[in-house]
């Protein structure tokens, strides 16, 4: 495993990130897998209401 380069958007250099570092974060992802899940958002579909005067639905 090599050390991590963190680049900003305008290409300077903002951190490095040690292979003890990243081996850390292996065990802990190992550990609970959940801490590094990418969305989580938890999103509630919209709610249909068939009374309401914008449910506008083509045929």
């Amino acid at each position: 495993m090599n050390e991590v380069k963190v680049f900003d958007s305008s290409g300077n250099l903002k951190k490095v990130i040690s292979v003890s570092q990243l081996n850390i974060r292996e065990k802990l992802q190992m550990e609970t897998p959940s801490i590094f899940r990418r969305n989580n958002k938890t999103v509630k579909p919209p709610e249909k209401n068939p009374d309401s005067k914008d449910n506008t639905e083509k045929p």
